[in-house]
């Protein structure tokens, strides 16, 4: 004899997680949407071979990025890029070795008014699991200026490998910068 079940076969997870928790999921997904949304998208400029290796040389990497709150900067970042089997299937763990340069290549026109405090605009993984490299948007508004900061960050503790670029807000041919800090 077959058992009618009152509202369909249930899964052996309907009896052990909560409603609510069967949601959490989409929720990590849309939070995790939400960060990504904010930050630069880099576009791969090219690598150049440092070292030399049987399955994949060290190189050193360029990107390019423009800052997603203010229309005019463009910003390219190098990095090292560790090779090897390691390297190759994502699992070494690049040095903290890298610089940018930030540039005026537009007007500058700010899509909203932008913090004078600390805003990340540029995040990439480094690493499987431990290391990011991050850009931070700064306002120096006694200078006139936008100051963008990168700096290696470790789960564990934060590296003191770092490097700044500037960016003064000066006119774009007769166009003045259209800027404001809240």
């Amino acid at each position: 004899m077959q058992r009618a079940f009152k509202h369909g076969p249930r899964s052996h997870f309907s009896f052990v997680l909560p409603k609510a928790m069967k949601h959490i999921p989409a929720l990590l997904l849309l939070i995790a949407a939400s960060v990504m949304a904010n930050t630069a998208h880099a576009e791969n400029i090219g690598c150049v071979s440092t070292t030399w290796r049987v399955v994949n040389n060290d190189k050193v990497c360029v990107q390019s990025f423009k800052d997603p709150d203010i229309e005019g900067v463009a910003c390219h970042v190098s990095y090292a890029q560790t090779g090897g089997i390691s390297g190759a299937l994502g699992f070494a763990e690049d040095p903290s070795r890298f610089s940018i340069s930030c540039r005026q290549a537009g007007p500058i026109v700010a899509k909203k008014p932008i913090p004078k405090k600390q805003e990340e605009v540029f995040t990439q993984r480094m690493s499987f699991l431990f290391k990011g490299l991050n850009v931070s948007r700064l306002v120096d508004t006694e200078n006139n200026s936008l100051v963008y900061l990168i700096v290696s960050e470790k789960v564990i503790e934060g590296s003191p490998f770092n490097s700044i670029s500037t960016v003064p807000l000066m006119p774009w041919g007769t166009q003045a910068p259209q800027f404001q800090v809240k």
